[in-house]
């Protein structure tokens, strides 16, 4: 029985969600600082506290003023979050001498499992944010506490006196002599490395030397990046990961986030703020699709087939760009035998023209790649990821379709958040092996049991389109064709015709 009061759950079966606790300024262009840590770890999937250590006031030209926070109540904050909740801590701007000694203090009160120090001082645009004072503390308290650092060059040289650091010989001496201070790990990193054409960094734990490399990104978009992956590091390691491979993961995500981003336009400045959650760019062009999901677009669906496409020797671009030019009113990318990297750079052309038509563009099965694309949205199968967990990759406004020859399985397709169904194989087809067919009366009975909009797949063409609609159900909304498209010479014709046949069977009054 339970004690009044006592707690539902033993310690030993709640699970911990990983946590991290910033130290850290804040950003009022939020580029960087806690505002940077917060949209980290948030892409990361960690949960992220905060404490605020100063106020500055900046932007993408440059730091325009600085309040620090007083230490008592850097202190209260502190004891707020570390005397109630387990975290990992990441430390950002730590503007003076008593904030330092404050935190030191009280991580030996409340001592966490992992401490990453981010040893800012100088901003990327040259402001100072924290003085020389500070060194002397930095490098007899807080460095021996750590489990990483991850000063940048400029960073680096600080803490070693004044160290010119322009190779990457350099870089390993440097950390070599920063890890003898005391800190577990040593990551500097190369960003401003002259003449390189690669960014390297370093990593050290005091056996091994670790050499990170990745192409250069060229953008102006790089305010927040060492905050961004210190906080990444400190995500990766609350979750249980070992340190390489949690500053691998940190650096190939805030390589991402910079690659995606290099081409948003926030602010003035020479140095802009770069997107965590590879979101904005898609809400920042013209040629995006924006409108809700309506279910008059699955009118005429056409789907893809690699094998069909080779078998015609036509590309999957051409494909789509002739069923569009047909009348298809939605695409599904059902692309089963294509390598990735092809399928992702066809995926961008064919949604490029997809949204100068307005006519949306779905992935079959592949949430990564629809995500890695901005599609808008997937088409999962019963076998496949659940729509549940795709609503929760995609977000809410994506569009999710699921394959269902049942009520059941339609209800529960309406119950995990899909937008519509898929029922079929209507008829028999070769484009799915032992695929069991459901019929006109088993369409007619998913559709009458159906809270969402169905359309009608497997077999159909211009022979017997008119047929299937012809169960006269209201939220039979269309079919979805495959062969009887792509398995063809001419793709842009047989989609007209069937266009055509649709429009003529009056769908649009059941």
């Amino acid at each position: 029985m339970q004690e009044k009061g006592g707690s539902t759950l033993s310690d030993d079966s709640r699970t911990k969600t990983p946590h991290v606790l910033t130290v850290a300024g804040s950003d009022s262009g939020a580029g960087a600082g806690i505002q940077a840590d917060l949209k980290a770890c948030a892409a990361r999937r960690v949960y992220c506290s905060t404490v605020i250590t100063a106020l500055t006031a900046q932007n993408t030209v440059g730091v325009q003023g600085v309040s620090n926070v007083p230490e008592d109540f850097v202190a209260q904050q502190l004891k707020s979050v570390l005397s109630d909740m387990q975290v990992d801590v990441k430390t950002g701007m730590l503007p003076s001498v008593g904030i330092v000694k404050t935190l030191c203090k009280t991580l030996r009160e409340f001592p966490v499992h992992a401490l990453v120090v981010d040893p800012v001082m100088v901003s990327t645009s040259g402001d100072v944010l924290a003085g020389p004072s500070i060194l002397s503390t930095f490098l007899e308290e807080l460095l021996p506490m750590a489990d990483i650092i991850t000063p940048n060059l400029k960073e680096a040289s600080a803490l070693l006196n004044g160290m010119q650091l322009e190779t990457v010989d350099d870089m390993r001496s440097a950390a070599r002599l920063l890890h003898n201070m005391g800190p577990k790990n040593v990551l500097v990193k190369g960003g401003d490395l002259p003449d390189s054409s690669d960014a390297v960094d370093i990593l050290y734990n005091g056996h091994n030397f670790y050499e990170l490399r990745s192409p250069r990104i060229r953008t102006r978009n790089t305010h927040g990046t060492g905050c961004s992956l210190a906080s990444s590091i400190a995500a990766e390691v609350a979750k249980g990961y070992p340190m390489l491979s949690a500053v691998k993961v940190a650096k190939r995500f805030v390589e991402t986030a910079l690659d995606y981003s290099k081409e948003i336009d926030i602010g003035n400045g020479p140095q802009g703020p770069f997107d965590h959650l590879l979101r904005l760019k898609s809400h920042s062009q013209a040629c995006h699709r924006q409108q809700p999901f309506d279910p008059s677009d699955l009118f005429l669906y056409a789907v893809t087939d690699s094998r069909m496409n080779k078998r015609w020797g036509r590309s999957i671009i051409d494909a789509v760009k002739a069923a569009i030019d047909g009348g298809a009113t939605i695409i599904q990318l059902r692309e089963k035998d294509a390598e990735t990297k092809d399928f992702m750079e066809s995926a961008k052309a064919c949604i490029r023209i997809c949204r100068l038509h307005g006519v949306p563009l779905l992935i079959n099965d592949r949430v990564d790649v629809a995500i890695a694309c901005d599609a808008d949205g997937v088409h999962v199968g019963q076998s496949d990821m659940p729509a549940r967990v795709a609503r929760t990759l995609l977000g809410p406004e994506k569009i999710i379709g699921v394959s269902c020859k049942t009520p059941e399985q339609a209800e529960q397709a309406w119950v995990d958040g899909a937008d519509y169904i898929g029922c079929g194989g209507v008829y028999p087809t070769n484009t799915k092996e032992n695929n069991i067919t459901v019929g006109l009366n088993g369409l007619k009975t998913v559709c009458m049991a159906s809270k969402l909009p169905v359309v009608a797949i497997g077999g159909i063409g211009v022979s017997n389109a008119r047929a299937v609609m012809e169960i006269r159900t209201s939220n039979l909304k269309g079919v979805a064709v495959v062969s009887a498209l792509f398995d063809r010479e001419c793709v842009q014709a047989e989609t007209r015709k069937l266009h055509e046949m649709l429009l003529g069977s009056n769908i649009g009054s059941t």
